[in-house]
């Protein structure tokens, strides 16, 4: 056989080998997407899913589309439909994507990308958190959510992402022996108890745009702050 017939039959070797490679990495490759796929940001948001580096930014995005962040809810057994909207006279306030929320002490409405975080971080930061270094179940304590004010109660300046229910605060958490845990009082309290309401913390800065507790400020003493796309007001923060 002369060289240019070797040559010819080498290529198509190499070629025939390529493809075969190319297409079991495809195969694989898919199949890892589709095990893991809150490790990549091009796939849809399922609740049922572990969170994953761009769950957060899922969650802010469903703030553009109310119906699937609803059908998510629903799936996920949060809510199933809307709560009445809020339109106040203020154009800069209330919401239509409300979704109640039976949180202690008092049943309350927050944005439904808020709704469907909370739901993420009860399961999958606060649920191991509390086994962990409390040894019991804990349930979140709001302090409010939808409020028609500006940052800080300011009268002028940006307005507070509270203004579109769009952030709750945590004022503590009640344990399943029905002891209650507050910021105010054990955010540097027992080591147990301090441990746990950073790791809540810290757990929820994976979920929500921006997350504020009492390393931020005297005015989060008392509670977390967690927001959904507090990014858009120019800054985000984690503290």
């Amino acid at each position: 056989m002369s060289t240019k017939p070797r040559r010819r039959l080498g290529c198509l070797l190499f070629l025939a080998l390529a493809a075969a490679l190319g297409w079991f990495g495809y195969r694989y490759a898919a199949a890892y997407v589709e095990a893991h796929p809150e490790q990549f940001p091009f796939t849809a948001l399922d609740l049922d899913d572990p969170v994953g580096p761009y769950t957060d930014a899922k969650l802010a995005a469903l703030a553009d589309d109310p119906q699937a962040c609803l059908a998510l809810v629903r799936a996920a057994g949060i809510a199933e439909d809307f709560a009445p909207p809020r339109r106040p006279d203020e154009p800069q306030c209330g919401y239509d994507d409300g979704i109640d929320l039976d949180l202690p002490p008092t049943d309350i409405a927050a944005a439904c990308p808020v709704a469907a975080a909370l739901h993420l971080w009860q399961r999958d930061v606060l649920a191991p958190a509390a086994a962990t270094h409390l040894g019991t179940t804990v349930t979140p304590v709001h302090n409010g959510s939808y409020n028609c004010r500006r940052l800080y109660g300011r009268g002028d300046g940006p307005w507070s992402r509270h203004a579109t229910a769009d952030a709750i605060d945590i004022a503590g958490f009640r344990t399943g022996e029905g002891r209650t845990l507050t910021l105010l009082r054990d955010w540097d309290g027992s080591p147990s108890d301090a441990t746990f309401l950073r790791a809540a913390r810290d757990g929820a800065c994976d979920l929500f745009s921006s997350v504020l507790s009492p390393d931020y400020n005297a005015a989060h003493a008392d509670h977390l702050h967690l927001a959904m796309r507090e990014g858009n007001m120019g800054w985000s923060a984690c503290r």
